[in-house]
């Protein structure tokens, strides 16, 4: 279980890390999205285990490989979300900032995010799923330890009762994270839980 976890967090801050900002990015600056929405429209359809032939070709076997699919399942959530969120925020809002004389940087930081951030965190609630369902296939081939290392030698062994084991440890371990990523939403948004 902590392998797996360790797995998960690593892609998905990763993904967050760079998924959220592009979104961001694109969300604001049409001439950005112009730059970056082609490449990304090329990288969207294509399907998170479709990359582990070739994660394995440039990585191995290792952690480094699951790491990467995990990345690229969390970023597609991240990035569709927050720039669906910044695209949301009626643009009377983002005007009257502007007639107030906001700098740039502070209406990003007092407007931008904000009003983006409840489709934000639906993103990362997507990702967090993303990570867990591509996290166990990804364990499934060539791991030594890990949850999916768990189903796949249960599977060889013909041991229905440690698969059983084993999906379950994924659905708490996964539920868990999911309840921590929905306490730091109502910490970050307060607003919302007073409403």
């Amino acid at each position: 279980v902590l392998h797996s976890v360790k797995l998960v967090l690593m892609g998905f801050v990763a993904a967050v890390a760079v998924g959220v900002p592009l979104g961001l990015a694109m969300g604001w600056s049409r001439s950005f999205e112009a730059f970056a929405n082609p490449a990304f429209l090329l990288l969207r359809p294509i399907p998170p285990l479709a990359w582990i032939p070739l994660a394995i070709v440039w990585l191995g076997l290792g952690d480094a490989a699951k790491v990467l699919i995990i990345w690229f399942a969390a970023f597609v959530p991240a990035v569709i979300n927050s720039y669906s969120g910044v695209r949301a925020i009626e643009p009377h809002l983002i005007e009257a900032a502007r007639m107030l004389g906001v700098p740039s940087r502070m209406l990003v930081r007092e407007v931008l995010i904000p009003g983006a951030l409840p489709m934000i965190f639906t993103g990362l609630r997507l990702s967090m799923q993303a990570c867990w369902t591509t996290l166990v296939a990804g364990e499934l081939i060539g791991a030594i330890a890990g949850l999916g290392h768990v189903l796949y030698q249960a599977s060889l062994d013909l041991f229905p009762a440690m698969i059983v084991v084993g999906m379950a440890a994924v659905a708490a371990t996964g539920a868990a994270m999911t309840a921590l990523l929905g306490w730091i939403e109502r910490r970050a948004m307060p607003w919302r839980a007073q409403a």
